[in-house]
């Protein structure tokens, strides 16, 4: 098969939607198909691949690693000319919610293409956190889209759940990364039927990384966190948490974002030096090495993921977390995470004082290395193209 995915932004900038498209490509082509990704150009320098189709862009964050492309003929246009050199494309798969899932409905309508959607955004929480005016922002994508993908065909009020459920009716298969989010869009009627596709860990990585870990020993312990450094992340609320919990620990914070500025005075101005560290973006393969490292990895976010995705390699790897969002947790075993009282600063500086007197006493959550097909990207493969090979198969 030929899958020809469409994306919002590069599949080689941060995030953890690009780290999954990333897997599910290379694993893709390890099963025997042919996968092209469609999404705008990056504007800093960057491995790229002559399987991504970049599109014309604009930068739309300050530190440029985010883009934007116009929805526009042209661009049809410019699509369909960078695919007529490569072999025809059996599925279209959208991972997109805005520019990108625009032109990949618009390819799939032009060539009679089936299409299989991922819902990654939880759209209304994004949009709640980030913008102003959220009702107005809402009906302003709602116009844009209609515009872009017309007819409209939802019949859903006026919401971020209509703006999703315009993608989902256009889809021959809805899916989503967790189990949660896929309650939560059958729930207010963005999506039926939507199949439950976790990202998976790299199968050889994992394995590279366990027979390369050193043994965790006794002492000062270690808590990694990794992430967009971003308001719905909580990463400000984080570092208040390590602060109150007077812990003496190291804390590593990998990633980048709009925030690691003010998060980065915040540790000098609380004399936070000697314990917290900005590791800033690092590779895959090193980010699992040090979630292995770790003494227990910590998610702070809340309502916002739609996938555990960290959570789900620390589990693979045998290091348990600090999981402040209650959705997350109900999607792992028991015994092999924390989980503070609320979503409070207080509760979360409590848990970390907990893991730490833990590790101290020697006594600390052992997670045997999850042996289960559920957490290996092999799996999640093989469940994807039995999608592909379904949608196809209705086709006929």
């Amino acid at each position: 098969m030929h899958i020809l995915m469409f994306s919002d932004q590069h599949a080689d900038s941060l995030g953890g939607v690009q780290v999954s498209i990333r897997l599910q490509k290379r694993f893709l082509e390890q099963a025997g198909h042919t996968v092209t990704v469609c999404a705008p150009r990056m504007h800093r320098e960057h491995a790229g691949s002559p399987d991504y189709i970049d599109t014309p862009s604009i930068p739309i964050t300050l530190d440029r690693e985010y883009s934007m492309t116009l929805v526009s003929r042209g661009n049809d246009r410019r699509i369909d000319r960078a695919l007529a050199g490569r072999p025809p494309v059996d599925v279209v798969h959208v991972q997109a919610d805005f520019w990108g899932a625009m032109l990949g409905y618009r390819f799939a309508a032009r060539h009679g293409i089936r299409a299989v959607h991922t819902f990654h955004n939880h759209m209304e929480f994004g949009i709640e956190q980030v913008v102003p005016c959220p009702k107005l922002a809402i009906r302003a994508l709602l116009w844009w889209e209609h515009r872009v993908l017309r007819p409209a065909r939802s019949k859903l009020a006026p919401s971020a759940w209509a703006y999703l459920n315009e993608l989902a009716v256009r889809a021959d298969a809805s899916i989503a990364p967790s189990g949660h989010f896929a309650a939560l869009l059958e729930r207010r009627g963005a999506a039926t039927d939507v199949e439950v596709i976790l990202t998976g860990a790299d199968d050889a990585v994992v394995e590279s990384v366990l027979r390369d870990a050193p043994s965790r020993q006794a002492g000062r312990p270690l808590f990694v966190w990794m992430g967009r450094m971003s308001s719905e992340k909580r990463v400000l609320e984080y570092l208040e948490a390590i602060l109150e919990s007077g812990v003496d620990a190291e804390f590593r914070l990998y990633g980048a974002g709009l925030l690691l500025a003010r998060a980065q005075a915040f540790v000098r101005e609380n004399g936070l030096q000697d314990r917290v560290v900005f590791a800033g973006k690092v590779p895959y393969s090193d980010a699992l090495a040090a979630i292995a490292s770790a003494d227990a990895l910590v998610q702070t976010s809340i309502g916002f993921e739609t996938q555990g995705m960290t959570v789900f390699e620390a589990a693979a790897l045998g290091t348990p977390s600090i999981v402040s969002d209650p959705n997350i947790a109900g999607e792992l075993p028991d015994g092999i995470y924390w989980q503070p009282t609320d979503g409070s600063v207080e509760a979360l500086a409590k848990a970390i004082r907990l893991v730490a007197a833990d590790v101290a006493s020697g006594s600390p959550l052992v997670v045997e290395p999850q042996t289960s097909q559920a957490f290996r990207q092999s799996f999640q493969t093989e469940r994807m193209i039995a999608v592909y090979e379904r949608v196809l198969a209705a086709s006929v």
